[in-house]
């Protein structure tokens, strides 16, 4: 075992969708930078800005004995468009530099997301992982955790000693997979060698489906940690993001184990076949428009019904949506509907100038006066200024729990009198009723609640909502899940379901060099 090992820690996080615009450097600042000791205070911080991955290892790391972190840098945009080459390009130049004046290293953590794109590199996750391999040598152990939503590609698997995939979706588990990270770490650095299995499977799944608690794919993942014993290390199913529209995409399976190989394969070949299996059962059904209002209005109409929470799924910007189209509030607005909120909606300007008419006043709102992008639709409606904040807050549960997240400038406006809206200044999905309630809007006082978001609502919401009274809602998006209306470029075709008698059968060979 190497004692007092040095480990550098770095991380690089975007899930791309390749029908956004692409995200420039100014986005990256914006949502998530931190250099040096700054990334190593925020780690350690009570409350962090880091999405949870580097915050677990360090905590494990400094529970199991000494250990000398070496903070470099990392950077998320979240979810967005390919980034844009001139940025990834410094950014990895600066890496290059930070880790090369950290030689020698003992190990290397790296927080990722996995499904990352560029306007020029298709795989910019195992460009980075290349360039950290050529770095520091083929000695010293290089871990990488990847949201489960990761397109992987095999050099991002060769590149590396263990990639670790997230097991929950909604992800409330960031933190715990850092910590298995820094345990794994650990093994390595006492001379363990891992063997890799991996496959990718012809499968293009709606995000809708890929809930983890349940459907084949929350089956596929709960057997593998069943068979996640003995010489297994990890075990990762990646649902893959099906809006990356890049060679990588379709779900795969990772299966690492302690210098087992025939052990890692036949893992990976169980599972693959059970998802090829039951790949019927990722296709999405939505609930239409027109059916929301009139399950609302009966629902406004009968306090003896339940309030219910609509998903615009389609427009989540946790996907790279724009999180403002305008179908749904306008059909709810035209039935008549009250006592509904809807978190969040992006529009800076309409929440600029609601702050500079101040609290109280009242206007004619105009929603996405300068937006271009399909869907999301120009609306004008009367407006009361009902609260204004610095958007400034603090996650309540689940994915943004304990986490510090900034919306910019926010307003609470309360449209025709009925329906009231939360305008943001910074893209978000809504994830946590943080974003209601640090405006003083109370969502328990509410019949609907409609969010833009494709899943990570479910942990924020889920001590109001059971899952009968949720229902995903098939607007207009960037991130539709109907996805036989995607005009996609750049898939590996043929792929389920999007192509006929997709014939494909696991293959023999599942090893990774």
């Amino acid at each position: 075992m190497t004692a007092n090992p040095r480990i550098a820690l770095l991380g690089f996080m975007l899930e791309s969708n390749g029908f956004s615009a692409p995200a420039e450097e100014a986005e990256f600042r914006q949502k998530l930078f931190l250099e040096g000791d700054a990334l190593l205070e925020d780690a350690r911080a009570e409350t962090s800005r880091d999405p949870g991955g580097i915050k677990g290892f360090v905590a494990e790391m400094d529970r199991a004995g000494p250990w000398r972190p070496v903070p470099l840098a990392i950077t998320s945009a979240g979810a967005s468009g390919p980034v844009e080459q001139g940025f990834f390009d410094r950014y990895l130049v600066a890496l290059a530099e930070k880790l090369r004046a950290a030689l020698p290293l003992d190990g290397v953590y790296i927080e990722a997301h996995g499904a990352a794109t560029a306007t020029v590199e298709p795989d910019p996750e195992g460009t980075l992982y290349a360039m950290v391999r050529e770095v520091v040598g083929l000695d010293v152990p290089v871990v990488s955790t990847l949201d489960l939503h990761a397109n992987v590609s095999r050099a991002m698997v060769e590149r590396t000693d263990l990639l670790i995939a997230y097991l929950t979706n909604p992800h409330v588990d960031m933190f715990v997979r850092g910590e298995e990270a820094g345990r794994a770490m650990r093994e390595l650095l006492g001379g363990v060698r891992t063997s890799k299995a991996f496959v990718r499977l012809p499968i293009l799944p709606a995000s809708v489906t890929l809930l983890s608690d349940r459907g084949p794919y929350g089956a596929a993942i709960a057997r593998g940690q069943e068979l996640c014993t003995g010489p297994i290390l990890n075990v990762s199913v990646l649902g893959n993001f099906s809006l990356g529209d890049c060679a990588k995409n379709g779900m795969s399976v990772i299966v690492t184990s302690r210098g087992d190989q025939a052990a890692a394969e036949a893992v990976a070949r169980e599972l693959a076949g059970m998802l090829w299996a039951r790949r019927e059962e990722f296709i999405a059904t939505l609930t239409p428009v027109e059916e929301a209002a009139r399950r609302l209005k009966e629902a406004c109409d009968n306090p003896a019904l339940p309030p219910l929470l609509f998903a615009d799924v389609a427009d989540n910007p946790g996907g790279g949506a724009r999180g403002n189209t305008t179908a749904i509030l306008r059909a709810f607005l035209e039935a008549g509907i009250d006592r509904t909120a809807f978190a969040i909606h992006f529009d800076p300007e309409l929440a600029l100038e609601a702050h500079s008419k101040g609290q109280g006043a009242r206007f004619r709102a105009v929603l996405n006066r300068s937006e271009t992008t399909p869907g999301s639709d120009r609306l004008e409606a009367e407006a009361e200024v009902m609260a204004l904040s610095d958007g400034n807050i603090v996650g309540r549960r689940g994915i943004i729990g304990n986490r510090r997240q900034a919306l910019g400038l926010t307003a609470w406006l309360r449209l025709e009198g009925r329906i009231d809206v939360v305008f943001v200044s910074i893209r978000h999905q809504c994830a946590d009723t943080a974003t209601m309630e640090h405006l003083g809007l109370d969502p328990r006082a509410l019949r609907g609640i409609v969010v833009k978001s494709r899943g990570h609502f479910r942990a924020g919401f889920d001590d109001l909502f059971a899952d009968e009274q949720i229902l995903e809602v098939d607007g207009p998006g960037l991130v539709t899940p109907m996805l036989s209306r995607v005009p996609f470029r750049n898939l590996p075709r043929p792929i389920f379901p999007l192509d006929e008698a997709v014939e494909w059968t696991v293959p023999v060979d599942v090893s990774v060099g």
